[in-house]
């Protein structure tokens, strides 16, 4: 036979090349756990901290006082999960709900029981302008809403004189959410309980709410599964103007006045910790705003376990800092195809 034949009868011999074994999920399983019973793990290791350090307060109504003081914040982290969940961030919704405060305050006495209506529509129409540029103007939504809390900012600046403002007269209304209550805790915390129920029906049975999650995973196969990505994204930014309407309202309800230093003035870090802390992913499309009720009471619980453990009360700031790193450093998904920005 020739080497011509020789050649055209060889026949190919597979190679078996070693398959690598499938990557294990211990991460996946290990933030699907964490949004699930994490923010209440947190909430009851620090409660039990401050029972065991200042029993006294636990037995004195000290859940009620966390549960009243945490209500502007639920409210504002509640708004925040919103935009968070399909991938932006809101840091001018604290401003809002400030603004919202000064403008109720001005306007209780002449127009009675409309001003907490006109308060929302207007809170809610500033969100959806954050909606509307940060969807039709590509405006990056960090650049574009720490633009709007500057603006808001200013204005309730001007609106209020730079001074306090008093509910002068037709306050009762507002007023009775503070002092009315179910359990010693004040309508103002059960108002929040409310929004975070309805926005929770919202994202898990209607078709809107599961389009906002979607973006808020993969926007490009949102965008190629027909998900109107762009109105959606006003209306979780429409959301959380509203929410912050809400929150301007418990402010009120609380203080019976409103200055741009005062009550409510330093709530955007908190908030913003309550939404992490509650279970929401810095990275979008994970979010229950049934957790966050836990996050906002833990944030709400760090001044009195900082002072339990002796930490001074300034360091605050930092201890929310901290918190959020941890937090951001837990939840955030991680693989090799992934790019953390």
């Amino acid at each position: 036979m020739s080497k011509i034949d020789d050649e055209t009868t060889k026949v190919a011999v597979p190679v078996s090349v070693p398959v690598p074994a499938r990557a294990k999920l211990p991460s996946v399983k290990r933030i699907g756990g964490w949004h699930a019973i994490g923010p209440i793990v947190i909430f009851l290791a620090i409660l039990a901290v401050v029972a065991i350090l200042t029993p006294a307060f636990i037995g004195g109504g000290g859940l009620a006082i966390i549960a009243s003081s945490s209500a502007p914040i639920l409210l504002l982290a509640l708004g925040q999960a919103m935009v968070l969940n399909v991938g932006s961030i809101d840091l001018s919704n604290a401003a809002i709900g400030l603004l919202g405060a000064i403008l109720l305050a001005l306007t209780l006495g002449p127009v009675a029981g409309l001003s907490p209506l006109i308060v929302l529509l207007a809170t809610t129409a500033f969100g959806a302008v954050n909606g509307l540029i940060l969807a039709y103007a590509q405006v990056p939504s960090f650049a574009l809403t720490l633009g709007t809390l500057g603006i808001f900012q200013a204005v309730a600046l001007v609106a209020s004189g730079r001074t306090t403002v008093y509910v002068s007269s037709n306050g009762e209304g507002v007023h009775s959410l503070y002092e009315s209550g179910i359990a010693n805790v004040p309508m103002t915390f059960w108002m929040g309980v409310l929004l975070a129920v309805a926005l929770w029906v919202l994202l898990r049975y209607t078709r809107v709410g599961r389009g906002m999650t979607a973006i808020g995973k993969n926007e490009s196969a949102a965008i190629f599964s027909a998900v109107r990505t762009r109105s959606l994204k006003v209306l979780a930014f429409a959301l959380s103007g509203f929410a912050a309407g809400l929150a301007g309202i418990a402010i009120i309800a609380q203080a019976g006045s409103a200055s741009p230093t005062g009550l409510g003035s330093d709530l955007l870090l908190p908030a913003i910790a309550a939404a992490l802390i509650g279970g929401t992913s810095i990275s979008g499309g994970v979010v229950n705003p049934l957790t966050v009720i836990f996050g906002a009471l833990t944030v709400a619980l760090v001044p009195i376990a900082t002072t339990a453990v002796g930490i001074d009360a300034q360091a605050q700031s930092l201890v929310y800092g901290a918190v959020i790193i941890a937090v951001v450093a837990l939840t955030m998904s991680r693989n090799k195809s992934s790019i953390v920005k």
